[in-house]
């Protein structure tokens, strides 16, 4: 099954993007080549917004960055009207080189340096506090007008045990105690607004886990609001939305999902006198990995007795999902989709290890050296979490928006590898 779908397209058995053929990328810009299309960024977006609106008027798409922090995709959702979901100082840095205001930048940190809580105030974004340390030395600096503080709802789910963010293994968010202690502290202290957040995990399927973990998030914020006095401005059901990687997986009913999460939510906001505060999402995974391939060329067919391997010009440097969380990416012969899935082989890239293998014994067609495959479903966590491992510099992006594309990030030459270092004498 090709799982070829939205603007990439089958053309009399070549890969299109947006109309722009494959293998012509791959020929002007040369290989691994991540391949972006804004197209679907802005259909993904679109198809979320109108799911979660049609159930409440009052909602907010906080993207996550950290899936995919290319400046021109960062433009596209700001100009969308998104707001943003940052990790690190850097991720504001971007955020702002890219458009957003103060205003439309939430970060969300864990073990956080003071000196990046300094960062964060100049910068004036809004924090959502992670320990009850981070809440001290915030106040400590300086008492900001509004706060969020990022619950452990305790239900965690997701594709793969290191992107479970919630339950008892977690090292993310406050448990209900100290949330509570959190809120007097910080209402105490001056602080005027405030927010409340969590995140049970990313790659989620099924509705389920979003709505028990509401359901809990609900009953502490019920508790903050009775007990510590705190109006909430905003509730923020963190997200974590999985996509299809492989042919059979079916995408997540939004409309459902909407209808169930949004429906408990009104419901206790009228139960539990909550009023109508504002209710945001923080999508990264769903909006970007169905928008960009990773376009890769065939260098090397070898043979074993025990084994067949397709040698490409990506290794886990440039695409690290596969051998860090076993992650299935579904890969496709670029310039020859029709023909027929004939044998199994490992798609191995350059990678001095064992492990470096982006699919095993995966069914394809005969593959040949100088093919182009296309390893779909890459544009999450895909060139976010590449590396020089191996001192082999990282890949290229292009934009591709209606036949017109442009390249976003250059890609590394050798030079790069030596810039910042220093010979000790």
């Amino acid at each position: 099954m090709q799982m070829i779908r939205g603007p990439f397209e089958n053309r009399n058995g070549e890969l299109y993007v947006e109309g722009v053929a494959a293998t012509e990328l791959a020929k002007k810009f040369d290989t691994p080549l991540y391949v972006i299309s804004e197209k679907r960024i802005r259909e993904n977006y679109n198809r979320l917004r109108k799911a979660f609106t049609s159930n409440y008027n009052k909602i907010r798409i906080h993207y996550a960055a950290k899936a995919n922090s290319n400046l021109s995709v960062l433009k596209i959702l700001e100009k969308m009207g998104a707001y943003l979901d940052v990790v690190s100082p850097g991720e504001v840095s971007m955020a702002f080189a890219s458009g957003f205001t103060p205003d439309r930048i939430m970060f969300t940190g864990t073990s956080v340096r003071t000196d990046e809580i300094e960062f964060l105030i100049n910068s004036d974004v809004t924090i959502n506090i992670d320990s009850l340390s981070q809440l001290d030395r915030l106040l400590k600096l300086h008492v900001p007008e509004i706060l969020s503080v990022r619950v452990n709802p305790e239900v965690g789910a997701g594709l793969h045990q290191h992107v479970i963010t919630a339950g008892k293994q977690s090292k993310f968010g406050l448990w209900e105690a100290d949330t509570l202690k959190a809120y007097e502290t910080a209402k105490k202290a001056g602080v005027k607004r405030f927010g409340i957040q969590m995140h049970v995990g990313s790659g989620v399927l099924d509705p389920k886990p979003f709505v028990q973990a509401l359901e809990k998030l609900l009953n502490i914020a019920k508790k903050v609001h009775t007990q510590v006095g705190i109006e909430f401005e905003f509730i923020d059901m963190g997200v974590g939305l999985g996509v299809p990687y492989k042919p059979d997986e079916k995408e997540i009913d939004l409309n459902m999902l909407s209808e169930k999460v949004l429906s408990l939510f009104k419901s206790r906001l009228e139960k539990d006198g909550l009023g109508e505060p504002v209710f945001c999402v923080e999508p990264g995974r769903y909006l970007v990995a169905d928008a960009s391939i990773l376009l890769t060329a065939v260098n090397t067919v070898k043979t074993t007795p025990f084994k067949k391997f397709i040698g490409i010009d990506a290794g886990f440097n440039t695409l690290v999902r596969p051998t860090m969380y076993d992650s299935y990416h579904h890969i496709v012969v670029a310039n020859r989709l029709n023909a027929p899935e004939e044998e199994t082989c490992d798609v191995v890239g350059p990678i001095c290890e064992s492990g470096d293998a982006l699919a095993k014994d995966r069914r394809l067609p005969v593959v040949q050296e100088g093919d182009l495959l296309a390893v779909l479903n890459a544009g999450a966590y895909g060139y976010a979490m590449s590396s020089q491992y191996n001192a082999r510099p990282r890949a290229a992006e292009v934009l591709v928006k209606n036949a017109d594309v442009k390249l976003v990030r250059e890609r590394e030459q050798l030079d790069d590898l030596v810039k910042g270092q220093r010979m000790a004498e």
